[in-house]
Parts: structure tokens; sequence; C-alpha cells
């Protein structure tokens, strides 16, 4: 049966230029739906970082809201709850302060369904820490009971997440996030890179791709940089592709590890020159702390480009390992065990041939975005088949405290 044209909105915090996963996912599903044919609008903030690609995806329109306030990535956006009114269905990419509300708030009125790709959970430090799970008893429980589909990008994350509770109803699902296989690819050669930061032929190369502003504090950074000083002069090199506002704290402790020979910053990289970066590595390491880091899209661009990962074993980017073959867990903040699978990596280049072919050929098969954005046209369009469809229902029932 043919799939009929939609109108689709797409709401999300973060969207390119700015550099984060949700805003990247948003932008890839947006660009695959409008080439089977649908009306695809994105609703997200201005921001004043303008560095990088950020065109709106071929086909795509993309409203640039101004926002109220914002906090931290969350933006409260004037004009996004009338803008909402006349849609087949909007797609919340979520966690999305303020937006999330909205969305809520504009589905009841308008009689508009939404759905929910359920990114990850907010974890905060400090006096901060409680204020999520407060946010989710309140009104994030809410968000979550509206919505028609409810899809985690995997189900291992889904059922540790904050909205655990809902992993085992009827109207939850899968939608993994994915890369593209042309982009990334193991036909890039790297050498370029490598002879910019002065990285010999023969010398092995770490990579970390990743945010170094405080939005992004869980990535991990200074466990890898700790378990590179572990490893003593014979360590690997270590490129670090990313930018902000925390990065002089992470210069100083390269200073301080005594790793200045040893680290290269490039800083944020261009969309058409990431790819080489990848190719430039012998490895590719995810050291991530916390769930905020919920899948890892880095994983999928390194298996893509035909390189070994080492991830943090956290639900969501374990799971992402374990479906793809493609590398190696450590436990989180274990810098000795992440300084053990460095080195045996670095001591065994044809398991890395073997991790990185098997990483390829998964992704491939299973993570590649034009089979993501036909999943989600035919999630769409089981939601709009069944207009008296009950949401998912929430129940506080045996909610981790």
């Amino acid at each position: 049966m043919p799939v009929r044209q939609l109108r689709l909105a797409h709401v999300t915090a973060t969207f390119p230029p700015y550099r984060g996963g949700t805003g990247n996912v948003a932008w890839h599903n947006a660009r695959e739906l409008a080439k089977l044919g649908h009306e695809v609008h994105v609703f997200t903030g201005s921001h004043t970082d303008r560095t990088g690609d950020g065109d709106a995806p071929h086909g795509v329109c993309v409203h640039r809201l101004k926002p109220v306030v914002r906090v931290g990535n969350a933006p409260l956006l004037a004009g996004l709850f009338p803008a909402l009114r006349r849609f087949d269905l909007v797609h919340l990419h979520y966690p999305f302060f303020f937006g999330a509300e909205t969305v809520l708030a504009a589905s009841r009125a308008f009689g508009v369904p939404y759905v929910i790709t359920y990114h990850n959970d907010v974890e905060l430090q400090g006096r901060l820490a409680p204020l999520p799970r407060l946010y989710h008893r309140l009104i994030g429980r809410r968000v979550l009971a509206g919505a028609r589909r409810l899809l985690f990008t995997t189900r291992d994350y889904g059922l540790t997440s904050f909205a655990a509770h809902l992993a085992r109803h009827p109207v939850t699902g899968e939608m993994p996030n994915g890369v593209d296989i042309h982009r990334f690819s193991p036909t890039h050669d790297g050498g370029a890179v490598r002879s910019r930061h002065g990285v010999g032929d023969g010398e092995c190369l770490v990579l970390f791709v990743g945010g170094l502003d405080r939005a992004h504090y869980f990535k991990g950074l200074g466990v890898l940089f700790d378990a590179i000083h572990r490893l003593g002069p014979d360590a690997p090199a270590v490129l670090v592709v990313g930018d902000g506002d925390l990065r002089s704290d992470y210069e100083r402790q390269v200073y301080d590890l005594r790793l200045t020979g040893k680290v290269h910053f490039s800083g944020r990289v261009g969309d058409a020159d990431l790819p080489f970066h990848y190719a430039a590595a012998d490895m590719v390491v995810l050291p991530s702390v916390t769930r905020g880091e919920a899948f890892g899209v880095v994983l999928l661009e390194a298996m893509a480009s035909g390189k070994p990962v080492i991830a943090s074993d956290l639900p969501g980017v374990r799971a992402v390992v374990r479906a793809t073959g493609g590398g190696l867990l450590a436990p989180p903040r274990d810098s000795i065990a992440l300084a053990r699978r460095i080195a045996g990596l670095a001591a065994d280049p044809v398991r890395r041939k073997e991790l990185g072919r098997t990483g390829r050929r998964s992704v491939e098969v299973g993570y590649a975005w034009p089979a993501i954005g036909r999943r989600l046209e035919a999630t769409y369009q089981s939601v709009l088949d069944c207009p008296t469809g009950a949401p998912a229902r929430v129940s506080m029932e045996g909610y981790q405290q």
C-alpha cells in the first residue's frame, strides 16, 4: 500500500551547526524522511555557535526560533506552541526541557499526535543532581505518557532508564541511531591528518571525538588521558577532535601528566574533514562515565570507517558494541582497565583489522540511515492508522529512587 505524504515536525533542543549527538540524529532523520517524499519541518533554537556545516538537509525547512530563556542546551522557544497546529505528526527528541512541555500542550490543544525518541537520561552534578528525577516525577512522565510511540535508541538503555517501567508497554520500541556508510568509509586516506599532527606512519593513534563543553562533561576524556599516562613512554598518541569551554582544563591535565608530546588537540573539525580523522586512527575510544552517554554515534562512525572501538560498559553503549562485534568494553571510570584494552589493541594489528571489518559489515546491515528512515516512516504510519489508539500509560510503580 502506498504511503501518503505526511507533514511532519521534528522538535529538538539542538541542531547543527551545534555539535551534539541528538541534533545530528534529528538532522539525519529529517533528511531521510524528506527523501521519502514527506514535508519535514525542524523546530529548534537559534544558537550563537555558527561554526561548522549547519545548512538544512535538502528538502527540509528548519525553523530556528528565538529562545525566551535558555538553561544549558534547553531553550524556551517563542512561537513553538502555535507552530505545531497544522501537522500530521510531531516527533519530539527527548530530553528537551521546555520543548517537551510545549509539545504535550500543543498535542492536547490541537489533537496532533506525537512520538518520542528517548535519547538519554539527564544526569547533573552537585546540588543540581536531584533535579532530573524531580522533573520526571512532576512533568516528564506526563510527556512520556502522552506519546503515541516511545522509542529508545536501544532496548538495553530503555530497560535501565528513568522510563524503565514503560519498556514493556506495547507502544514502546527501539529506533537506533544511524550512520552515513558512504561518508564514513574504510577507503579514506588519513595520512594528511597524521602528518598535520606529527604522528609517524608506524605510531599507533587513538582517536577521541566529542564535545569539550560542560554539557558533555560525561565524555570521560580525563579517564582516557589517565589511561595513556599509565602506559608510559610506549603509549599510543591521542588525537582529540572537539572543542568547548572545558578544553583549557583538559590541556592543563595533559600538561600535568606530561603528555604534551602524546596528545594532540585538533579543535572542531568540519563535516567534510571528519571522515579523514577517523581514517587516520588505529582505534577510537569512547570513555564516557555516566548514562548521559546513551548510544555513542561516534562508535558507528568509527566502525563505518573500518576502525575498532573501545567503549565504556554503559547501558546503550554496550548494546551497540555487542550488537556489532566491532570493539571492546571497559568499566567506566576505570583507567587501569582502559589502559589494558588500549595496549592490547595497540600491540595486535591483526585483531584491529578483524574488529574493523566486523564493525563495518554490521553497520552496513543494521545502521545505515536510509534503513532508519524507512523504519521511522513505518512507525509514523502505524500511529496514524490507529487514530484512536491509547497512548502509553505511565505508572511510577518500580520507579528507581
